[in-house]
């Protein structure tokens, strides 16, 4: 049998400063715009690849997700282009308001490939993986 889904079409995350989160992903990443709804609000970013909605949070008293004690979203993960690209980003993020560098760039396990987990302005976990070779 084979998968009825083709991929990731879009990644929705719920923020607590949706310009803050904007500017994290178009300045440090290079995201684009694409799409903004103001009376949601929400904003549409893409990278070439993936596009992420991101939406502003309307509950004061909203908690951070805690990855050992919420059910939800653990992390998710965005591919770079090689261990270069993935240098790249590390250097970019470690100097990014907001941004909190959980590990530096490393093997993932007993495999050739790397990578690097942060967490992003309002507190959600981000992986950078390396794909393809330098």
């Amino acid at each position: 049998m084979s998968a009825m889904t083709k991929g990731v079409h879009h990644l929705g995350l719920t923020v607590s400063d949706l310009a803050e989160t904007e500017r994290f992903f178009c300045d440090a990443l290079g995201f684009e715009r694409v799409g903004e709804k103001p009376d949601y609000p929400a904003v549409f970013i893409h990278d070439g690849t993936v596009m992420l909605t991101l939406w502003q949070v309307q509950a004061e008293n909203a908690v951070s997700f805690d990855r050992k004690s919420n059910l939800g979203l653990h992390h998710f993960a965005l591919a770079v282009d090689g261990v270069t690209g993935l240098e790249k980003a590390y250097e970019r993020l470690q100097n990014f308001d907001g941004v909190e560098i959980e590990f530096a760039p490393e093997p993932l396990g007993d495999t050739p490939i790397r990578h690097m987990m942060c967490t992003i302005p309002g507190g959600i976990r981000m992986e950078l993986i390396a794909t393809g070779g330098n």
